[in-house]
């Protein structure tokens, strides 16, 4: 869909029973209701342009490791992973190995998928479905992003540890703290970048770099048994900031995307998987794509993602790529 067709945060219509900028209905074509959210917004004319940012071939791939978080937390199963050996087995002829692999999808990189989430309020998820009907309307699966091609354009990054950094700004990324829309801009600028309809909003924040460099102990405090992560803050504010720029989604290696604890009047997880049908990126491993954004001096490049194929799927690991 062309972005330019789409109103303004100010101007967008009235849903019913729902608050001023829920996007149901903008994406509906010939009377069938949609299920990409703002993924139509990756035209192949968006995709083409996006091709130009490859210049060097240097690529980066951003799963983090599926055995890195290790503890549990909100009762989510971490990785199960048995190697199994052929040659143990009788009569088997081969040398070969299998891998039996089991996790649930939030506790490592994740794109949060549209089933993943329901306004907190009415449990509605995209486009007005009943957290009581999802599961049995065939709707919202994740396999839905497989079959459009994936998620493909041109990505770019606001490095706030970087800014923070510069700034003098100290804070833990295991706190509410939260990154404003000021903030955004200003890290956007002294990155020369323009943003475009289409793009993938990337943030780091540190989490994942705080976790790789602590102990258990530690995790268990402010991980597992914590509810205060950094994020980008929830406030209608950065809501118009994100609809009136046309990201095609958002991430970043945070483990919420935005700050909790969380605004209930304006929680980011609401208007964007519920409201706009935008995947929300957690857990990226963004570090050494931040170290190659810095040696190249440029923060956007060209994105690649291929989400599960996975009929029904809820969320998926990003199986993403960066490419300069």
């Amino acid at each position: 869909m062309d972005a330019s067709k789409l109103p303004d945060w100010k101007d967008m219509p009235k849903v019913d029973g729902k608050p001023h900028g829920c996007a149901w209905g903008l994406f509906d074509k010939g009377g069938v209701k949609d299920e990409l959210g703002t993924l139509n917004l990756l035209t192949p004319e968006v995709v083409v342009k996006a091709r130009e940012e490859i210049k060097t071939g240097h690529s980066v791939a951003l799963n983090w490791g599926l055995n890195r978080l290790s503890e549990e937390a909100f009762g989510r199963h971490t990785l199960k992973h048995e190697i199994v050996d052929w040659r143990t087995k009788p009569n088997y002829p081969f040398y070969c190995y299998d891998d039996e692999i089991s996790f649930n999808t939030q506790v490592g990189s994740q794109w949060d998928g549209l089933r993943h989430w329901g306004d907190a309020k009415h449990g509605h998820y995209y486009n007005g479905i009943h957290h009581d009907d999802l599961l049995k309307s065939g709707k919202l699966g994740i396999e839905k992003w497989t079959e459009r091609g994936g998620i493909v354009g041109r990505g770019v990054l606001l490095d706030y540890v970087a800014y923070a950094a510069r700034k003098g700004i100290e804070y833990s990324p295991m706190s509410g703290h939260a990154i404003t829309v000021a903030q955004l801009d200003e890290m956007a600028k002294e990155s020369n970048i323009t943003f475009r309809p289409g793009d993938i909003l990337l943030v780091r924040t540190g989490w994942t770099k705080w976790y790789d460099e602590h102990n258990e102990e530690e995790h268990n405090k402010f991980v597992a048994n914590a509810y205060a992560w950094v994020g980008v803050k929830g406030c209608e504010e950065t809501l118009e900031w994100l609809w009136n720029h046309h990201f095609a989604a958002v991430g970043g290696d945070s483990n919420g995307f935005e700050v909790v604890p969380m605004d209930e009047d304006w929680r980011l997880h609401d208007f964007l998987l519920s409201y706009w049908g935008m995947p929300i990126g957690e857990m990226f491993d963004v570090e050494a794509l931040a170290a190659e954004c810095e040696r190249q001096q440029r923060w956007s490049f060209f994105f690649t993602s291929a989400p599960l194929n996975l009929p029904g799927g809820v969320a998926s690991p990003p199986n993403a790529v960066c490419v300069f």
